[in-house]
């Protein structure tokens, strides 16, 4: 008997591209068929076969709270009986506004967006119209969005002009991106060196999230920050997926690092489409109709969306709450790492906030080229193993976890226990 999800899947594939509306949901990293969810409840998804997973994806991070909280679910339903959009300003966003300044004192001033692709593509428009400048510096391994500049890949060099990662993006918006080594201080010393005069931004995942968990060495950070000091360049912490997950004030507070711009997303919406980006306000001051750089958004501050945020972002200041998250997403990569070693399994962990990463290597990663050295076929391997044991991991190597408040260590002992039994058979 074919399943819910394949033929779900079969029928996807003649009306949507690939079968699915975002690439990595395909599971074609992974290989196999990709799960449709009917609902979530807490810590735990159903599929359409009526399959219950104990999810750490939590629809890549902005569950932070669980699937479907009774006071988000309340705040939603309010906020839709008054209205769905309104295409005009409310009191809702001037609330979610002062909240957000409130929480990260690097923010001055904030505009609410609808994607983070949307907050990390103005922020960077943002920073070329203060600077009057157009080269960009970015990562390798770390994303931002899919943005023409920011889809591009390092080239034969270090400092060579990036090259298109993705088809339809043209040659010359991506020869204005510089692409680098995360966690590579020389590097960036160089490319400052040589270019500073030239350099409108550094956009960077303070924590990299988007190559699986790669933390950052102290001093990166501090060079990033002095290097953009120095040279006049907008330094951009891409706290889409980092922002209230790491800490209640995001990895800048985590680290102690202050942008001049930051980007939000995910946990700041409660799993309903918001984002954000602010900064100094002389930057922010340049964005129409107050200055020249434009940007405008129909749906931007949609009161629900607003709504589910900010129910999120009360529920997350409660005392303790991050303190408990860590502590759940420790015990979980403590207890995989502990499981492996005993079986002999080629396999590391890490955790930081209520992220985590798992790699089947000697050591942490601490670049995209040590993170590509994994082995990717191990990690297929015990993707599907845990998958039909009832665990929901990322359906890719190259992906951060995500634990939630709604997990209970009960939750954390089992998914050890399931990858203990995984483990013991490894071959």
């Amino acid at each position: 008997m074919t399943s819910q999800n394949q033929q779900l899947f079969d029928e996807s594939q003649k009306v949507i591209p690939g079968g699915v509306n975002s690439p990595v949901r395909a599971f074609r990293s992974v290989g196999g068929t990709p799960l449709f969810f009917q609902r979530g409840q807490g810590a735990y998804v159903w599929d359409a076969d009526g399959k219950r997973y104990t999810d750490y994806v939590g629809s890549w991070g902005p569950m932070i709270v669980g699937h479907c909280h009774p006071e988000v679910v309340k705040a939603v339903q309010d906020a839709a009986a008054q209205g769905l959009g309104f295409g005009a300003p409310t009191a809702a966003e001037l609330e979610m506004a002062k909240l957000l300044c409130k929480l990260l004192p690097s923010l001055e001033m904030v505009r609410l967006v609808s994607s983070g692709t949307e907050a990390t593509m103005t922020a960077i428009r943002l920073a070329r119209g203060f600077t009057g400048r157009s080269r960009i510096i970015k990562f390798e391994g770390c994303y931002h969005g899919h943005s023409d500049g920011l889809l591009v890949k390092a080239g034969s060099g270090a400092l060579t002009f990036g090259q298109p990662s993705s088809s339809g993006v043209p040659a010359e918006i991506a020869a204005l991106t510089t692409v680098l080594d995360y966690n590579d201080v020389a590097g960036l010393e160089k490319a400052f060196a040589e270019m500073g005069k030239e350099i409108a931004a550094v956009i960077v995942e303070p924590v990299a999230g988007n190559m699986n968990l790669i933390t950052p060495k102290p001093e990166f950070l501090n060079a990033l920050r002095s290097l953009c000091t120095k040279h006049g360049a907008v330094l951009i912490l891409d706290e889409v997926m980092t922002g209230f997950r790491v800490s209640l004030q995001g990895a800048q507070g985590y680290y102690g690092i202050k942008p001049d711009l930051v980007t939000l997303g995910k946990v700041m919406g409660g799993g309903l489409p918001a984002a954000a980006f602010g900064g100094r306000r002389d930057i922010m001051q340049c964005l129409a109709p107050l200055g020249a750089v434009y940007q405008a958004g129909t749906l931007s501050g949609n009161p629900v969306a607003v709504a589910a945020g900010m129910a999120t972002l009360k529920l997350i200041q409660a005392k303790g709450f991050y303190e408990n998250l860590s502590k759940l997403a420790k015990q979980l990569t403590e207890g995989l790492s502990a499981s492996a070693r005993q079986h002999g399994v080629l396999f590391c962990a890490q955790s930081i906030g209520g992220m985590f990463g798992v790699y089947f290597s000697k050591a942490l990663p601490t670049s995209y080229a040590e993170v590509m050295s994994c082995d990717k076929e191990a990690f297929n391997r015990f993707f599907h193993a845990m998958l039909e044991a009832g665990v929901y991991l990322a359906p890719s190597a190259f992906e951060a976890g995500f634990v939630s408040a709604a997990h209970t260590e009960a939750d954390i002992a089992a998914t050890i226990a399931a990858a203990d039994k995984i483990f013991k058979t490894w071959k």
